[in-house]
């Protein structure tokens, strides 16, 4: 096909002087119409108060909480004190909020999250002390017990692992949630040095507390050297997908043994950043090499499209490791995949989202 004058013409009658927001694709048309003001403007990504996602900020009192028509509260839960090695993500949720240029359109879902939704953030869990594991833990379970009751959706920054046991014991304590857990560790070990509380163990308490369901809990992109200390994982019931087992299954087939593994039921999903690689993700606590790749990552969560989504995390974002920021902008960019998922839960729409 020859260059064509005339159509080069009727694309200039279109488009030369029209603003980015003036688009003629219905589906695109209904995107920007989110997005763009009247005039063509919409808000530039290094500008403004800092949130995650760039959502609305709203102040939620700790002491007398009205979360209004919210259906999704992102917090943040800014506690390491559960590492067993490299500290530093209690720098985690700073870190994500200063990532800018995330979303506004899920493409391939097909969703604006932050406007579809009803969605803040709703600042960061209060801590009576920096100093003490366990009542921090207390204190993230109130919080997103609060949460909880008043109908709205969880998103949690944290932090370390640990976060997930008490944000579990919130959002299955009425039933037993599944679980989709994207991690390089299990995360079912025992107690170390006098304490079952850290970020090796969540799951491991969250199942013997009766929150998590193991029988609908898969785990994806498992690998490094502990595996010897994850019996608990085989004999509760969980389902493991090891990450060196990934190429050879393909992704499509992974999204379908976990929609098989997670069913209808309510489900909560557990991001850890050292799932992927470290050359994609390098400031995180325990790196582990062989891991999955950013896409890899994107197009998993992605299948999950549908499912019966009741909470999510993000963690183990240490920045100070980091000093390209990439690892804050992959989490950053995970919290907007989780978060478009749940335009399409149940546990939202059945609620008339």
């Amino acid at each position: 096909m020859g260059y064509d004058r005339g159509k080069l013409e009727a694309l200039r009658q279109k488009y030369g002087e029209s603003h980015g927001g003036e688009l003629f694709n219905p589906q695109f048309r209904r995107v920007a119409d989110k997005i763009f003001t009247k005039s063509g403007t919409r808000l530039a990504p290094y500008s403004g108060i800092p949130t995650f996602l760039t959502a609305p900020y709203l102040p939620v009192d700790h002491d007398d909480p009205d979360f209004g028509d919210l259906q999704v509260a992102m917090v943040g839960v800014p506690m390491d004190l559960g590492v067993t090695n490299r500290p530093g993500s209690r720098f985690g949720p700073r870190a994500l909020r200063a990532i800018e240029r995330i979303g506004p359109y899920n493409h391939v879902l097909d969703c604006a999250p932050v406007q579809d939704l009803r969605v803040a953030d709703i600042g960061d869990v209060r801590f009576q002390s920096r100093y003490r594991l366990e009542l921090s833990h207390d204190d993230i379970e109130r919080r997103i017990n609060q949460i909880v009751e008043a109908g709205v959706i969880p998103l949690s920054v944290g932090g370390d692992h640990s976060i997930s046991h008490p944000i579990l014991k919130a959002v299955g304590r009425e039933r037993p949630v599944g679980m989709i857990h994207i991690d390089a560790h299990c995360d079912t070990g025992g107690a170390y040095d006098l304490t079952k509380f850290h970020h090796g163990g969540p799951f491991r308490n969250a199942v013997l507390d009766g929150v998590l369901d193991p029988t609908r809990t898969i785990q994806i992109g498992i690998r490094g050297s502990a595996e010897y200390l994850w019996e608990f994982t085989y004999e509760s019931g969980m389902t493991v997908i090891h990450a060196e087992e990934i190429s050879g299954m393909g992704i499509p087939a992974v999204i379908e043994k976990a929609k098989k593994i997670i069913g209808d039921g309510p489900t909560y999903l557990s991001f850890d950043v050292d799932s992927l690689d470290p050359a994609f993700a390098p400031g995180t606590g325990t790196p582990e090499v062989g891991g999955l790749t950013t896409r890899e990552v994107l197009e998993i969560i992605r299948g999950f499209k549908g499912v019966n989504l009741v909470g999510g995390d993000v963690v183990e974002v240490a920045p100070q490791y980091d000093s390209t920021t990439n690892t804050a902008h992959a989490s950053a960019q995970v919290l907007f995949e989780i978060l478009s998922l749940m335009v399409f839960s149940p546990a939202i729409t059945g609620k008339g989202a």
